[in-house]
């Protein structure tokens, strides 16, 4: 009842925030005021901009808009803080506080995330936007086992892995300021839990037998807590020109899940441009910068001696860059359907710890609006 509580609380206070002002805003003028004065923008919704960015527009009241997404990302070998590190390495210098042997004895190798999603957009007035999301998983773990107490003599490897949907998202976009080409939008939104917190997998032991375990952090569906969504926008576009930033935050609002731990708080500022050469045909490119804290707490069910189990193990700082290709059909049949393909990868990476290493990642997205 306590988290069901601050999740309606802070719905509420999103809902009074962002109603409030638009109701006040159509007092005593024409319905649909808000087109006369360039809240929706066609040509700024059609602007061809990164997978990863929402809320650089709102819709008119009344408009729709559905999207299908698709990411892949893959992760392999593995950094201590900005240096890579060796499987041999990690088992003979890293120590393993969850559980004996006090050296690490299974080392993660590649890591390949698929995530599809289903998302949906309503315009309320012209200045607020209504947005939720679910999320449908795959992940893949392979994995390195070392045989016995100690030693970097290999004794096999395995692969394990987690599927399912993940955490559902509902969030406000509000318009505070437009002019000319202008526009800055506020969001903020909660993410409730209703990914698992309780994965589990065969693994393959140092003693060489093969238990069913809770799998660790990493390969978890959802956060397990009730989280903040907070963002900010701000975008322009000028003739065959697009551009702006973003900054997107997610907050845990409680101290621990059901599991005994929360994952760290999430920051991150996208910046990005793109162009139009045809009315069909456009790119963007962006540059993220992303920070996220350690796990606090533990679940005391992870506890393989595997890096992936040590909540110190999570989180720090990346840099992203990604170039995407956008395509909306000019045919009365496809009107309002636009079909982009993005790829990105990391330039930057200075994590916690030992941590695998992100390789590259790419997307695909399909939105209709009506």
């Amino acid at each position: 009842m306590r988290t069901l509580y601050k999740a309606c609380l802070l719905g509420s206070t999103m809902m009074i925030g962002f109603s409030a002002p638009a109701l006040a805003g159509h007092e005593g003028h024409a319905e649909h005021t808000g087109h006369s004065q360039g809240y929706h923008d066609h040509n700024a919704a059609s602007s061809p901009v990164p997978l990863a960015v929402m809320g650089d527009h709102v819709h008119g009241k009344g408009d729709w808009m559905v999207s299908y997404s698709y990411s892949h990302m893959e992760m392999k070998g593995n950094r201590q803080g900005t240096d890579s590190i060796s499987p041999q390495e990690i088992v003979t210098t890293i120590t393993n506080p969850n559980a004996p042997p006090p050296t690490l004895r299974v080392v993660p190798t590649k890591m390949e995330m698929d995530m599809h999603m289903f998302g949906a957009m309503y315009g309320v007035t012209d200045k607020l936007t209504l947005m939720g999301m679910a999320m449908y998983m795959k992940n893949d773990m392979e994995h390195l086992t070392f045989q016995g107490m100690a030693g970097t003599t290999e004794l096999g490897r395995f692969t394990t892995r987690s599927s399912g949907w993940g955490d559902t998202k509902l969030s406000g976009i509000y318009n505070v300021y437009t002019q000319d080409n202008i526009a800055l939008n506020l969001s903020a939104g909660i993410s409730a839990p209703t990914g698992s917190t309780k994965e589990e997998d065969d693994v393959l032991t140092p003693m060489n037998t093969r238990p069913t375990l809770r799998l660790p952090y990493a390969m978890q569906l959802g956060s397990g807590t009730w989280d903040a969504l907070l963002g900010a926008t701000y975008s322009g576009h000028k003739n065959q020109w697009n551009w702006g930033a973003q900054y997107k935050a997610t907050i845990r609002m409680e101290s621990e899940n059901d599991q005994g731990y929360r994952l760290g708080n999430k920051h991150g500022i996208t910046a990005w441009g793109g162009y139009k050469f045809t009315p069909s045909i456009g790119i963007s490119g962006k540059i993220d910068a992303a920070y996220q804290g350690k796990i606090k707490g533990s679940d005391a069910n992870i506890t393989a001696p595997v890096q992936t189990a040590n909540p110190d193990n999570y989180g720090g700082k990346t840099v992203d860059v990604g170039i995407g290709l956008h395509y909306t059909p000019q045919y009365h049949a496809f009107e309002g359907v636009e079909i982009a393909a993005e790829i990105g990868a990391p330039v930057y990476q200075n994590l916690n710890g030992v941590q695998m290493e992100r390789d590259w990642n790419f997307g695909l997205r399909l939105r209709k609006s009506f």
